[in-house]
C-alpha cells in the first residue's frame, strides 16, 4: 500500500483543504486561488448569515486588500475610511482627538459592516471573474477530526478528504488546534464582556447631542474612557448604521451569559447600570438600541507551534486576540498574504517536506508579529491589573508605525534573516 506522501506525490496540481469559512478561511482561499489548484473550504454552519456587527481592516490588511483586485466587490459593501478618533472621559470632556491620516503608510483603516465584508469575500472566493480556479464551499461540513501529517480530515458522517494543504482556519473553538499543537489549547476567559449594539441611524433622529461631541454621520471613531469600562463606536454601512461596543470587567456586570456558551442576549436596563454616571447623551443612544448582544471575551495565549506535516493554523485558531486594537480580522489578512507568498513556488503534488518547509516560512514570518499584537492587545484591555505582565514596550503611536508599516511576510521575513531587528524596521517604515 502506497504511503500518504507517494499518493500525494501522484496527483496533478496541488489541493487545499481549508476548515472554516469565516474571514480568515474565505481571505486565504481568495489568496491561494490558481489555475493549478483545487481549493475546498468546509463550514461546519450553513452560512445563512454572519454576526452583525461593524468591523475595520487596518492599513496593514488594507494594502493587501487592494493587491488582490477586490474592489469591484468591495465596493458593494458600502465601506468607509475612518478619518478621526476622538475620546471622552467619562463625564463626556473630549481629552484627545487625533485626525487620522494614514498616506505615509499607503493605505486607509477601512471600516465595513462584518456581514458585508463576510459576503463579499465569499462572493470573490466562488467568483469566475478573478484569476485561478473558482473556490468551493461545502456548508454544514463540521470537522471532527485531522490527522496532520497526512492531510486528510474527517467530517461529520464520516467522509474524509484528502489534500495536499490542510488550513486551519476554524477559529477560536478550533478542532485543529489540537492536533497542530498536540495538546488542548482552550480559550482563555479575559475578565472583560461586551456588550454590542447596530442602531440604524434614523432611530437616532432627534438625539440632542451638539455635533462637536458626536456627529452620527462623520466617519469618525469615538472612545468613551472612564475606569475600567470603556465604549467605542461609530459609523458603518456608508453611514446607514451605528455601532457600538461597551467594555465592561465581568465582575460589574449585572447579568451573566448562558451556560456554556460565551453570547447571550443582552438586557439595556443592565447595560444602562454598568454605565451609569458615563454621559447623558451616549445613555440615551443606549436605551435606543433595539436590541444588545452580550459576549464574554476570551483569547489564546500564543501557541508554541501552528504547523505540524502539511497543515497549519490561521487566524483565530492560531492567535486569536481581544478587539482593543481592531486586529483580529487584519491579522487573518496577513496571514493569507504569507501564505499566499510563501506557497506560490510550491511545484504540484508536493511532497510533505515541500509543504511542511513552506509552512514553517510562514509561521518564521508570522508568529512573533502576530503574538506581539496579540499580547498587545490584551494588555491594552487590562491595562495593570496584572503585575509584571506588560511585556510589549511600545507606546501607542509606536504600536501604530509596528502594524502599518507593515510590507508583506517575505519582506518581514527577509529582515529577520538579515539580523535586523523587526521591530525597528517596522517603526522606521524601512
Amino acid at each position: 500500500m502506497p504511503t500518504a506522501s507517494e499518493v500525494h506525490q501522484g496527483q496533478d496540481g496541488v489541493r487545499i483543504t481549508i476548515i472554516g469559512g469565516g474571514i480568515a478561511g474565505l481571505a486565504t482561499a481568495i489568496a491561494l486561488r490558481s489555475p493549478t489548484r483545487t481549493i475546498t473550504v468546509l463550514e461546519r454552519s450553513e452560512m445563512l448569515k454572519e454576526t452583525g456587527a461593524l468591523i475595520s481592516l487596518q492599513p496593514n490588511a488594507s494594502k493587501i486588500v487592494s493587491s488582490w483586485g477586490l474592489a469591484p466587490f468591495l465596493g458593494l459593501c458600502e465601506p468607509l475610511v475612518d478619518t478621526a478618533f476622538r475620546m471622552f472621559n467619562q463625564s463626556g470632556k473630549l481629552v484627545r482627538q487625533v485626525n487620522l491620516d494614514f498616506a505615509r503608510f499607503g493605505a486607509d483603516r477601512v471600516l465595513y459592516h462584518r456581514q458585508d465584508l463576510h459576503t463579499a469575500l465569499k462572493n470573490a472566493a466562488t467568483s469566475t471573474d478573478l484569476p485561478g480556479c473558482p473556490v468551493e464551499i461545502r456548508t454544514a461540513s463540521r470537522v471532527t477530526s485531522c490527522d496532520p501529517y497526512k492531510g486528510t480530515v474527517t467530517i461529520n458522517g464520516g467522509e474524509t478528504l484528502d489534500a495536499d494543504i490542510v488550513i486551519g482556519a476554524d477559529g477560536i473553538h478550533s478542532v485543529v488546534r489540537q492536533a497542530v499543537v498536540g495538546e488542548p489549547r482552550e480559550a482563555i476567559p479575559t475578565g472583560i464582556s461586551a456588550y454590542r449594539m447596530l442602531l440604524p441611524v434614523e432611530s437616532l433622529s432627534g438625539l440632542k447631542i451638539p455635533k462637536d461631541v458626536l456627529d452620527i454621520a462623520k466617519p469618525v471613531t469615538t472612545m468613551v474612557v472612564g475606569h475600567d469600562r470603556r465604549v467605542i463606536m461609530g459609523p458603518g454601512r456608508g453611514g446607514k448604521v451605528f455601532g457600538i461596543v461597551a467594555l465592561v470587567p465581568d465582575e460589574n456586570m449585572h447579568e451573566t451569559s448562558a451556560a456554556g456558551s460565551w453570547v447571550a442576549q443582552g438586557s439595556i436596563p443592565a447595560l444602562l447600570k454598568a454605565f451609569a454616571g458615563f454621559p447623558a447623551w451616549m445613555l440615551e443612544i443606549f436605551e435606543r438600541a433595539p436590541d444588545v448582544g452580550l459576549w464574554q471575551l476570551r483569547d489564546i495565549d500564543p501557541l508554541p507551534r501552528w504547523v505540524r506535516g502539511r497543515t497549519i493554523l490561521i487566524g483565530d485558531a492560531a492567535h486569536a486576540m481581544l478587539p482593543t486594537q481592531g486586529q483580529g480580522a487584519s491579522q487573518s489578512f496577513e496571514d493569507a498574504e504569507a501564505l499566499q507568498a510563501f506557497l506560490a513556488d510550491l511545484p504540484d503534488g508536493p511532497t510533505g517536506q515541500q509543504v511542511n518547509e513552506a509552512l514553517l516560512r510562514v509561521y518564521e514570518a508570522r508568529h512573533e508579529r502576530a503574538s506581539l499584537i496579540q499580547m498587545y492587545s490584551r494588555e491594552q484591555a487590562r491595562p495593570g491589573t496584572d503585575v509584571g505582565s506588560n511585556k510589549v514596550k511600545l507606546d501607542p503611536a509606536q504600536f501604530m508605525k509596528y502594524n502599518c508599516n507593515y510590507s508583506g511576510a517575505k519582506n518581514w521575513l527577509a529582515a529577520k534573516d538579515m539580523g535586523i531587528v523587526v521591530e525597528k524596521l517596522s517603526l522606521s517604515g524601512v
